[in-house]
């Protein structure tokens, strides 16, 4: 199985986007909308500090009545969130994010955040390694070399 850093490198969009923990939420929202992602990390003097995400906006601002031009990241941001290093194999990384229900995950390394993963890069790697283990089964089956 793959590891974090073979995804790092074979992602296409491997700009990882950050917010100021101080930062209104509407600020926060509005880069998320800006650049396609549904978390953004939570950084403060270049240490990672939390994860906000589209699913807080909904449960802590949307859904309590809060405004997010009053609200700050950090009233609703996921604080020391999860986070794996470079060599932590793809199979780990699926369990840990089933198992605590999340759907990015930063990674960081001698705390050096170096990038984040989401729940569809994890997928996505999981369906192609699939696809490569039935194209090899398929030709054992059928007696030619691989």
């Amino acid at each position: 199985m793959k590891t974090v850093n073979d995804i790092l490198h074979s992602k296409h969009d491997t700009e990882t986007h950050h917010i100021a923990p101080n930062a209104m939420v509407w600020d926060a929202i509005k880069l998320m909308t800006e650049k396609g992602v549904g978390a953004l990390l939570v950084t403060e003097n270049d240490q990672l500090v939390g994860i906000v995400s589209e699913r807080d906006y909904m449960r802590k601002v949307a859904l309590m009545g809060r405004s997010s031009q009053t609200t700050e990241v950090r009233d609703i941001m996921t604080a020391n969130p999860f986070t794996v290093t470079p060599e932590e194999r793809m199979e780990a990384c699926m369990e840990l994010m089933t198992e605590k229900r999340i759907r990015h995950l930063p990674v960081a390394t001698h705390g050096k955040l170096l990038g984040m993963l989401s729940i569809r890069d994890v997928l996505d790697c999981t369906l192609e390694e699939q696809k490569h283990l039935i194209q090899q089964l398929e030709q054992y089956i059928r007696g030619e070399s691989y």
